[in-house]
Order: structure tokens, then sequence, then C-alpha cells
């Protein structure tokens, strides 16, 4: 499965982009050092502590241990990851920004989060330990779409479906796997090399250990939760029906996907509120589905942007993207609010997380004259 980078670039935007993809590859190999110095300055503090309770946190320092291992396990799946991505977009050739093995520079701290937060992606996405959140949040939708294209009516490879912030692919494979021509589109880097390697490279069933909640310090029950391992892939990626139609492209969805009614289905999970402006959003979904198509989507409004520096962003609540989306033109054909569901989630940890989404299907009419969509 090939990964194309599909947007078109002038010799500045070259070079930024160039850039960019040497900061998100020195993010991943700075991953083991940042990592241990979080365990570094735990172990400084301690040795400033009593020696009575020195003693009493034996346990501790012995589980500081386990962590500084999980940590340098994780580092070790890390090179593979990054190891192949020179060549992983079809049109263009990074190998200059991914020679050095080492970390050019200290990585920001915002690029360190996003590298521990796709750590935790690989558990939603590709461990069994996934299942439940991929049942919640996937599951709706791949019903939905079968509901809307039954394979007595349409042959399931006519059938066009794009989703975009595809994340590791998982659900994008899903569709794919049903037999339906389907693109996962993915903006994020960090994403990119990730579902890059596990579509591209894991050809088999529980190939890799990962430590996904190492990073988490706080709100254990036990120490053993924190260096608990999970293993991926839970399903072979490479083991799809002959002539599946599926593919990955990288790139800004606004930019990359300009091409009015080219879509039978649009399928948004945890997706829409990444948008700085969300009106436009809803506006390329309207232009780019065929008349007669179908969005489906799930999730909250979260939205990444809201009071992050440097950034401006919108955020409506939902009643107010109701409202913009029904003025758009679409027709809301089924709509479940309450909908509890939950992201990347530590299913041990004392504190969890769960979302009241929005799960909803909107239908860009037919045209005037036309009688079916296929």
């Amino acid at each position: 499965m090939e990964t194309t980078n599909m947007e078109e670039a002038n010799v500045d935007d070259e070079q930024l982009e160039r850039e960019h993809f040497r900061r998100i590859v020195n993010a991943f190999r700075f991953y083991k050092g940042h990592s241990l110095q979080r365990v570094y300055r735990t172990e400084k503090y301690l040795k400033t502590l009593p020696e009575a309770h020195i003693k009493l946190l034996d346990n501790y320092t012995k589980h500081l241990d386990k962590v500084r291992l999980a940590i340098e396990h994780n580092y070790e799946i890390i090179k593979v990851i990054v190891r192949d991505v020179a060549h992983m977009f079809e049109n263009v050739d990074h190998s200059d920004e991914s020679q050095d093995q080492k970390p050019i520079a200290r990585a920001s701290v915002m690029d360190m989060d996003k590298v521990q937060s796709t750590i935790k992606q690989f558990v939603r996405d590709w461990s069994s330990d996934g299942a439940e959140e991929r049942k919640a949040c996937y599951q709706p939708i791949i019903d939905e779409i079968e509901q809307r294209f039954p394979t007595s009516e349409c042959l399931p490879r006519d059938v066009q479906i794009l989703v975009p912030g595809a994340g590791l692919g998982r659900l994008a494979l899903e569709i794919a796997r049903k037999g339906y021509t389907c693109q996962g589109n993915e903006f994020s880097l960090f994403m990119l090399f990730a579902s890059n390697f596990v579509l591209n490279r894991c050809k088999g069933v529980n190939l890799y250990r990962l430590y996904p909640f190492v990073h988490q310090y706080t709100n254990n029950y036990s120490s053993s939760d924190q260096v608990r391992y999970i293993m991926f892939p839970d399903i072979d990626p490479s083991e799809l029906p002959p002539n599946t139609q599926f593919s990955m492209a990288a790139g800004d969805f606004m930019e990359v996907y300009q091409d009015p009614d080219s879509w039978h289905c649009v399928a948004t999970s945890f997706f829409i509120d990444t948008a700085t402006n969300i009106v436009a959003y809803i506006e390329t979904i309207w232009k780019i589905l065929k008349p007669g198509g179908y969005w489906i989507n799930l999730g909250p409004l979260l939205y990444h942007f809201a009071d992050l520096p440097g950034e401006d962003s919108i955020e409506p609540s939902y009643e107010d993207v109701r409202y913009i989306i029904e003025k758009t033109g679409f027709q809301i054909v089924k709509e479940q609010t309450d909908v509890k569901t939950s992201y990347a989630q530590n299913p041990y940890s004392m504190l969890k997380y769960d979302y009241r989404s929005v799960f909803f299907v909107c239908q860009k009419p037919l045209n005037i004259g036309e009688s079916a969509m296929l």
C-alpha cells in the first residue's frame, strides 16, 4: 500500500516541507533522551530524600528501572518505524533528511507529546486492547456504510469512500476489507510514519511489543500498570481480499480534495474538530460528495486549536454546527447524541475521560432528474 504526498509544492514550499519532515524525524529520534530525562529527574530527587524515606521507596526505585527499560524498548521500535520513511511517498524522496540515525537538535515539548501520543495510537488502532474503542468509534460508521451501500444494490468496489483524519489507518482499512474502494487521508507526519510502518511493513499478527502508558506517572493503581505492554498489529494488515482498492494520501484535507462530486461517502471519526474553521471543513465535504452521497460522522468537538498559542480558531457549539450543516444544503437523515466514546484511553488508569459524542448521517440531495447515485 503506497502513501502518496498529494501536495504540489513550489521550490520554497518544497524546502519548508523538507524542513518539516526533518523536524518530525528528529522528534522521533529524540524520544529516548527526552523520555529518560523524566526518569533521571525523579531519581535525582529521590537521592535528596531522608534515608528512611528512600528505604520505604525501594519498590518505587526498582520500578523506575522497569520504566527505563520500557522506554528503551519503545525506542527500538521507533527506530524501526523511522528507518523506512525516506521513501514512503511515491513522488518525494526524503533520503537526505532521514539518513542520520541521531537527533540533530532538542525537539520541542509539543513534538515530544505528539510522539508519545502516536505510541498510544497503536493501542487504539492496532491492538486487541483497543477493540472496545474501535467498536464504539468505528463500528457504527462501518455499519452505516453497509446499510447505505448494501451489496444487494451495488458493487462495493464501485463505491468510493474517503476517510479524512485517518490516523494510523484502521478505520479506512476496515472499510476497504468490506470491499469498498477507500482512501484514508492524513496530514500529521507523526501519524503517517506510524501508519506507513503498520500498513506496509507489518506482515503478520502481534509482531511487535510497545509500552504505551509508560509516560503516565500519575493515577496508576499498580506500578505494573505503567509498564504494561501491548502487542500489535492484532490483525495482519497485508491480508486483504483480492483486488482491494485501498490507499493512504498525505496532505491537508482541504488542499488535497478539491474536485467536486468525487466521492460517494465521506466518513469522519474524531476529525471535524481538528479544523481551525469548521465551516470550511463542512463546505469541502459538501463540495467533494457526489449528489446523493453521504457524510457519516462520529466524534466530539474538542477543537484542537482552541487556546493554542499562535493559532486562530473558532469553536461553535454542536447546535451551531448542526445549523451550518443544514444551511450548507445537507439533509440530516440520522442523528444520535450522548454517544459514549473514549480516545486512546488507558483502561487501567485511575483517571478516565469519556466523550458524549455525536453520531450523524447527512446526505447531499440528488440533483433533479437523477434517480440513483450509483
